[in-house]
């Protein structure tokens, strides 16, 4: 006997599937609405920000901060960690999951797409698409405008530079710009010396 799975089954396994449906009509519905929500609060209202984040998302950590405005299809396939900033005009289309470690900074635009179309014509005609998973790890700082493809890993202690096109998986402990996105360098000791002294030089301090 046959297995049935819903749209919603087959889009978050990675399969094609048809968008419009009951079902996901109603989790974008919802979407919508706290989408909207939030990019119409305001700066006083951060702990209506912060309620609305946490209904809207899957699973949400401690110190989330988005600048508004944000953007996502339905946020319910999101997960971040501690410690999380996106600056504005951020987007993330979430057909498929979208995890998001800890300690991670988004500069202004950047973009997370999980959604896939094929290549074919006559098969995207029929409205036919598909999901694949991003994750990114922790201590992951990410520059302007960059888009994230589907299904690509990126690694812990990483800096994608601005502009950067990520079509592939990024190892832990580098630097990668470009598009499509390569790694330039590993980050080492050396960085860390660096900027440990701008730091002492300032008489900086870390507070949470």
């Amino acid at each position: 006997m046959s297995h049935y799975e819903t749209n919603k089954q087959k889009m978050l396994s990675g399969k094609l599937y048809i968008a419009d449906d009951p079902e996901l009509r109603a989790d974008m519905a919802k979407s919508r609405r706290l989408t909207r929500l939030f990019n119409n609060s305001t700066e006083n209202e951060m702990e209506k920000r912060s309620a609305l984040l946490k209904e809207l998302f899957a699973s949400v950590g401690e110190n989330v901060y988005i600048e508004p405005t944000f953007r996502c299809d339905y946020g319910c396939h999101i997960t971040i960690g501690d410690n999380f900033y996106a600056n504005y005009d951020c987007i993330m289309i979430d057909v498929a999951d979208i995890t998001i470690g800890n300690n991670v900074f988004f500069a202004p635009r950047v973009c997370v797409f999980t959604a896939g179309h094929p290549i074919d014509a006559g098969i995207r005609d029929e409205l036919l698409e598909y999901g694949k998973p991003i994750k990114i790890g922790n201590s992951v700082w990410i520059g302007g405008n960059t888009v994230i493809n589907p299904g690509v890993t990126i690694g812990n202690d990483v800096v994608i530079g601005s502009g950067s096109v990520v079509t592939r998986d990024i190892p832990d402990h580098v630097v990668a710009v470009g598009n499509p996105c390569r790694v330039l360098r590993p980050i080492t000791k050396e960085d860390r010396s660096f900027w440990e002294a701008q730091k002492e030089a300032y008489d900086l301090t870390i507070k949470r």
